[in-house]
């Protein structure tokens, strides 16, 4: 319970009281990431199936299915992916690359970026949503979880924390590797699942989208790591955010 705390009361806006915050409650937390991210994902698949049956049009539903996660995260994600944008872009050292980030405003690496991801999430679920309104609100679902699982993988021993405070101190390097493996075949296994409700061939391409965005999540996740010298608070929305923007581009191919 200490876990599940820790994932919904520092990943959503959801009601729960974080009642422990050392490092063995973030390992559970991060392990029980998925599930926020599942969570939020039936959201954000309910809201955009429900204007879609009222005849709203995919246009419409992909952009509050896009909207429901940044409310229920406060936008926290897309602010870190803004700030990290900015920090990598900077061309500073680390410490002040670092430095930027921490800063309140978004520079214009952070707009442009946060600008595409957004217009890509959004086109992506209006093709989609465009080919079947059920396969688009599982892909909506689907995203979701596997972003949430990004960030279980940033928090796996081996990556280190960029400042000794912050979010990504206390989850830093806390997710044993094994433990964040077997984290990923849940998540793989539902993603086949439910990709075998419409076809054999949904089910390889879910299992394909959900290893593409985790792979791109990791190609950041490294690329941060050297930049910084570790992980922050920004740089695991970024991840997250990242995630999910590949595995719906993922899902629309082929």
């Amino acid at each position: 319970m200490d876990g599940l705390r820790f994932a919904f009361g520092t990943l959503t806006v959801l009601p729960a009281r974080i009642t422990r915050w050392d490092r063995d409650a973030a390992r559970a937390g991060m392990l029980c990431a998925p599930l926020a991210g599942l969570v939020v994902g039936l959201f954000a698949a309910a809201v955009g199936g429900v204007f879609l049956l009222l005849g709203s049009g995919p246009l419409l539903a992909a952009v509050l299915t896009v909207a429901v996660p940044a409310l229920l995260t406060r936008g926290l994600h897309l602010d870190g992916l803004a700030d990290t944008a900015d920090g990598l872009g900077s061309g500073k050292p680390a410490e002040d690359a670092l430095r930027i980030m921490k800063q309140s405003d978004i520079g214009p690496f952070g707009v442009i970026t946060l600008v595409l991801a957004l217009l890509a999430q959004v086109a992506a679920l209006y093709e989609l949503y465009g080919e079947d309104w059920a396969r688009g609100t599982v892909a909506a679902a689907l995203a979701a979880t596997v972003a949430r699982l990004a960030l279980t993988h940033a928090s796996r021993t081996g990556v280190p924390a960029a400042r000794p405070e912050g979010l990504g101190a206390v989850v830093a390097a806390t997710v044993p590797i094994r433990a964040a493996a077997l984290a990923t075949a849940a998540v793989l296994v539902l993603c086949a699942v439910s990709g075998a409700l419409f076809s054999g061939y949904d089910a390889v391409r879910q299992v394909l989208a959900a290893l593409a965005a985790l792979a791109v999540a990791e190609l950041l996740l490294r690329r941060c790591v050297r930049r910084f010298g570790g992980v922050t608070g920004d740089v695991f929305g970024a991840v997250e955010e990242t995630a999910a923007t590949a595995a719906l581009v993922a899902l629309t191919l082929g």
